[in-house]
């Protein structure tokens, strides 16, 4: 994301376009996405036949195509998608495609800062990776995802390194799945592979894998912990370390390990989704203390307020003191706050945004249809035919509302206490 302070967060309303007119000019408009700073509004429209093209605040890119789809701002505000013209497909960037082509290309996947753009791509029956218009040198039978380093100068994928005959077992036991990084596999193969991260310096690659049917356990770059478990869930690099932590379950139950060996001295039904705070120094992950029984753990504490339906993963506070989280109760969503629930529930909310100083939590919500901004639990003094999360500005007094309303989509800077 751009930096968040040179944006403009004078008080006010700008409206960007006025996305009813779209409708009324092409047969069928596409999906909606807006840059974070609220500034541009894009969508695949259809110009009749079979021809497609990007539309951004109303403005028409040159380039027309077959097929589009995935359309998406990157984090420093270009507009990314990939394109079949001519039987081919390829990445347009502010509509200049790359030169490259490729038979498929979908993951569309953007480094943090949104300089480096990658996705996974098919050529001639073979599968890889292509990282900002270029491809790997080397291909696969299979390439399933994309993990961009977070300088995003590396990528990496899981890959199934020959082909075995869809009903050949045996071939699958013996291994034929392993990780590819910038288009170089593992010495070792594995029977599957899932849950890849970077080391925060882009050198180190972690991922689950499975050694046989009944056991697991982390590779990192392509050695595994000399430990194996019953099950693991997905490994990450403690943030400016070597470490991996990983859920793993172990005699029945589940517990967090560091680099092959237990760190939490408690253990749960379930365990997944585990985040580092800013500062690292602590960790807070899903779990389950009993059958149906869900809650957030922070350092294996378990908050005291259960709940039956669900909780996604943890978000911390940006000084790392608070955590809060969507959850789920009698099919109806809300946000959990070091363990106290808002009373307000929501048809759908999306996931909690924490203000400068970790204080305030806005959040995108869902009722009968209508999207509003909930801001600490209290839902927000205006509906919307559409939304996207809001943005709190640097000094925490004031929340971006990007959302589209009466057939017009608005830019909004409002006083948090005025939402």
């Amino acid at each position: 994301m751009n930096d968040v302070a040179d944006w403009d967060w004078a008080p006010g309303d700008k409206c960007i376009a006025d996305v009813a007119d779209w409708k009324r000019r092409f047969p069928v408009v596409h999906e909606y996405t807006v840059t974070n700073d609220g500034e541009k509004i894009a969508a695949i429209v259809e110009q009749g036949n079979k021809a497609v093209t990007v539309c951004v605040n109303g403005e028409l890119w040159p380039v027309v195509a077959e097929r589009a789809w995935s359309l998406k701002f990157s984090p420093d505000n270009r507009l990314v998608c990939p394109m079949l013209r001519e039987y081919e497909w390829s990445i347009v960037v502010d509509g200049s495609p790359w030169e490259e082509t490729y038979d498929y290309v979908w993951n569309l996947t953007f480094s943090a800062d949104g300089k480096s753009i990658a996705a996974n791509i098919k050529k001639d029956n073979e599968f890889g990776i292509c990282l900002n218009g270029r491809s790997w040198e080397t291909r696969f039978t299979e390439a399933r995802d994309v993990v961009v380093s977070p300088d995003g100068s590396r990528t990496a994928s899981m890959v199934k390194v020959r082909r075995v005959a869809t009903l050949d077992i045996f071939s699958f036991a013996e291994g034929v799945i392993t990780v590819a990084v910038d288009g170089e596999a593992w010495e070792r193969n594995f029977l599957s592979i899932w849950g890849m991260s970077f080391s925060s310096d882009s050198r180190m690659v972690a991922a689950g894998v499975n050694l046989d049917r009944l056991t697991y356990t982390v590779a990192i770059n392509g050695v595994p912990w000399e430990r194996t478990f019953s099950h693991i869930w997905e490994p990450l690099f403690k943030p400016g370390s070597y470490d991996v932590f990983a859920p793993v379950k172990i005699d029945g139950l589940w517990t967090l390990a560091m680099n092959g060996s237990p760190v939490w001295d408690n253990s749960f039904v379930q365990l997944w989704e585990h985040r580092f705070s800013p500062t690292t120094n602590e960790i807070a992950a899903v779990v389950a203390v009993q059958f149906g029984k869900w809650t957030v753990a922070r350092d294996a504490v378990p908050w005291g307020k259960t709940f039956r339906d669900a909780v996604l993963a943890p978000v911390f506070s940006p000084d790392g003191k608070r955590v809060a989280a969507i959850v789920k109760e009698d099919d109806r969503y809300t946000i959990a706050v070091d363990g106290t629930a808002w009373n307000e529930r929501f048809d759908m909310v999306w996931d909690p945004v924490f203000g400068p100083d970790g204080s305030r939590i806005a959040v995108k919500a869902e009722r009968k249809g209508a999207y509003f901004i909930a801001v600490d639990g209290r839902p927000g003094r205006e509906s919307y035919d559409y939304l996207w999360p809001p943005i709190f500005s640097p000094d925490g007094e004031k929340v971006l509302i990007r959302c589209i309303q009466g057939g017009k989509y608005y830019r909004r800077v409002r006083p948090v206490s005025d939402v």
